[in-house]
């Protein structure tokens, strides 16, 4: 059976892959191959990817929101757009996590011209810069034109000292991160010229996927107790994790969330937070 992907590409039906991604939502052998059955059983060829995705999806939320939250992390990551500033200030929350300081949208001088840089880190008196190629939909790849740009600026400002963390900052490493795929000439480039390359799912213990699901730093978008209009409302007042609601619930009330809803998000929230075990606070009755 044929499927056609976001792209355009069409393409054998992959079950495996399914499974696998099922698989990462955490959700239960038992159910995860009862969603397969019912996927497979209505699959017809040519059937869109985004479809079997988003039904996937529909199935895992009618018993588990928090493997909905899981299964949906890619697609939460593209919600941070469309124009990549929640992206950054994203990423930067993950350097932060790891034990970096980090600062975001910033204008420093090369020794030929000025450059906007997303992120800034530092770590261990080492100072990195962090270029961050954002995509709203899965059928982009950045391709070796996204790091040799990046690498001439990255040569042009390591050659000059700046004043951020301290007086006399020197840049001597380089991220670029993307939340889709570099193409494999992209990637053969950035590891010749000693880039450091992320991409959704490349390298493996180090990809932002495994980034995201290791610190258990969920972004908010990945609620479906949440509508599209509030987790945009939410976006703009700071909030970019799912544990920022636990901190403060006000938030909600602030973005006009009904209160008879407030309860059921903040659960979502925490029980999310608690699948992964990690540092956040975990809501009572």
């Amino acid at each position: 059976m044929k499927v056609v992907k976001q792209s355009g590409d069409i393409v054998k039906f992959d079950s495996e892959k399914l499974k696998r991604s099922l698989q990462m939502s955490g959700a239960s052998p038992e159910k995860i191959e009862e969603i397969l059955n019912i996927i497979v059983n209505q699959l017809y060829d040519g059937m869109p990817t985004r479809k079997i995705n988003r039904q996937a999806f529909q199935l895992l939320k009618k018993t588990s929101k928090v493997h909905a939250a899981r299964y949906n992390l890619k697609a939460a990551v593209q919600a941070l757009g469309p124009a990549g500033f929640f992206f950054e200030k994203y990423v930067a929350l993950l350097f932060e996590n790891e034990g970096y300081v980090a600062k975001t949208n910033l204008v420093l001088n090369g020794k030929c011209v000025a450059h906007e840089v997303d992120v800034l880190i530092k770590k261990d008196q080492r100072i990195g810069m962090v270029e961050c190629k954002f995509h709203s939909r899965n059928d982009i790849k950045s391709d070796v034109k996204v790091p040799m740009y990046i690498l001439s600026r990255f040569n042009d400002l390591k050659s000059k000292t700046h004043s951020v963390f301290s007086q006399s900052d020197t840049i001597t490493r380089c991220w670029v991160i993307t939340n889709n795929r570099f193409t494999t000439e992209a990637l053969q480039f950035g590891r010749c010229s000693d880039l450091r390359m992320v991409s959704w799912d490349y390298p493996e213990k180090e990809s932002l996927k495994f980034k995201i699901e290791e610190s258990g730093l969920f972004p908010i978008t990945c609620l479906t107790t949440l509508t599209q209009s509030e987790k945009e409302k939410l976006l703009i007042t700071g909030a970019l994790l799912a544990s920022d609601i636990l901190d403060n619930s006000q938030l909600l009330e602030d973005v006009n969330v009904h209160p008879n809803r407030i309860k059921n998000i903040i659960r979502e929230a925490s029980a999310l937070c608690e699948h992964i075990g990690n540092q956040c606070k975990i809501f009572n009755d």
